[in-house]
């Protein structure tokens, strides 16, 4: 856990002062608009560590603002570095190969000046429609057959969602709507596959935020997994939490559906780093079961696929990558991981890989939509 707090602060700040050297070079001869824009960079940088270093002794209130502003700091903080990295390579460019527009080099100080100017607000149009997006569901239906036999079951409708994250910014009323989304397609069941919460229980809990959670409406109910932000928010306060609110949680468990398949829920591989402890194989876990029988797997992160395809899993459900969340961060999950997205298939085994139906931090979404996926599972002889 220090290791991850040193690392992220340590490239939080560096970043932080690459945007802020350059925009204050760009407002040169504008003194008094620096120093407004040192007090609203001062604010922007410090409102997310402020809000999490302080919850214990900050008002509701300001906790919500403090936070707000801060997640929305880490979008314009991508694309504002993304921007200054560009223009950078360009003036590098200039210097190597002697290109100097004259123009440029005659209205030095204000090419300055409209260039950021022209930064901000192409910035903020971008976030403005990631945020747009995140907040327009959309629902993915894919079918799918399992070849398996399947007892009382020959179709299921179930509904995946992944990747909620909960908190004050994704809040009870977002996530009403999605509940009412979800209810819309009728489901017979519904797989949360991990990170529900992007905060402590005892914050949502004073905000009333998860109240709509005992809305949902299925057959066989609401079963979900840990991710790893049940782990860094506290585990057993989100396990109260999510129980509360009737969800059935697997925890490295298995239960069987109407006799018909097994539904496998692994804790997520971060409960090591973030409480000491450990999860079980997925051989132990599948141990004894009857594999004439389908089995579902939902297991948060989507590392080591093949692990499920040598158990002879018929389908595993994952989440986590987010897809990168905003471009261009999505080149770096399609590195990362096998899949970062979607469908995939190996061996006997298939896969979905949801990029999330909520957002980590910045409440913006660009190059992947607010997920919520319909599985039409059909179960062949």
């Amino acid at each position: 856990m220090v290791v991850f707090i040193t690392i992220f602060l340590s490239l939080y700040a560096a970043v932080n002062y690459y945007i802020f050297v350059h925009g204050w070079q760009a407002l040169e001869g504008l003194h008094q608009l620096k120093v407004v824009y040192f007090i609203i960079f001062l604010i922007a940088a410090l409102s997310f560590l402020t809000a999490k270093f302080m919850e214990k002794i900050l008002s509701p209130l300001l906790y919500d603002i403090l936070l707000g502003i801060g997640s929305f700091w880490f979008a314009f903080m991508l694309y504002f570095f993304l921007s200054i990295l560009l223009i950078d390579i360009f003036r590098l460019t200039c210097l190597i190969f002697h290109f100097h527009p004259a123009y440029i080099n005659q209205n030095y100080l204000i090419i300055k000046h409209l260039t950021i100017l022209a930064v901000v607000i192409i910035v903020s149009i971008i976030i403005t429609a990631g945020y747009i997006n995140t907040r327009i569901f959309s629902v993915k239906t894919l079918n799918l057959e399992l070849r398996k036999g399947s007892g009382n079951l020959k179709e299921l409708n179930a509904v995946l969602i992944s990747d909620v994250h909960l908190s004050p910014i994704n809040n009870g009323a977002n996530l009403a709507n999605i509940v009412n989304k979800i209810n819309e397609l009728h489901p017979d069941i519904i797989f949360i596959a991990g990170d529900l919460v992007d905060d402590n229980a005892q914050i949502l809990e004073e905000s009333n935020i998860g109240s709509a959670l005992r809305d949902f409406k299925s057959k066989y109910g609401v079963y979900a997994i840990s991710g790893n932000h049940e782990f860094i928010n506290g585990i057993d306060g989100c396990v109260k939490y999510m129980r509360d609110y009737g969800l059935n949680l697997l925890r490295d468990s298995v239960v069987i559906i109407d006799n018909s398949f097994y539904l496998v829920g692994r804790d997520d591989r971060s409960n090591r780093q973030f409480a000491n402890g450990g999860r079980k194989t997925l051989s132990e876990l599948l141990k004894g079961l009857d594999t004439s029988v389908p089995i579902i797997l939902m297991d948060h992160t989507p590392f080591g696929l093949d692990e499920a395809m040598n158990s002879k899993v018929d389908l595993q459900l994952s989440g986590h990558t987010h897809n990168g969340q905003m471009f261009p961060l999505n080149l770096i999950t399609k590195m990362i991981y096998e899949k970062s997205w979607g469908y995939l298939k190996k061996g006997g085994t298939q896969y979905y890989l949801s990029c999330g139906v909520g957002t980590w931090g910045p409440p913006v979404k660009i190059g992947s939509p607010s997920e919520i996926v319909n599985l039409k599972i059909k179960f062949v002889e």
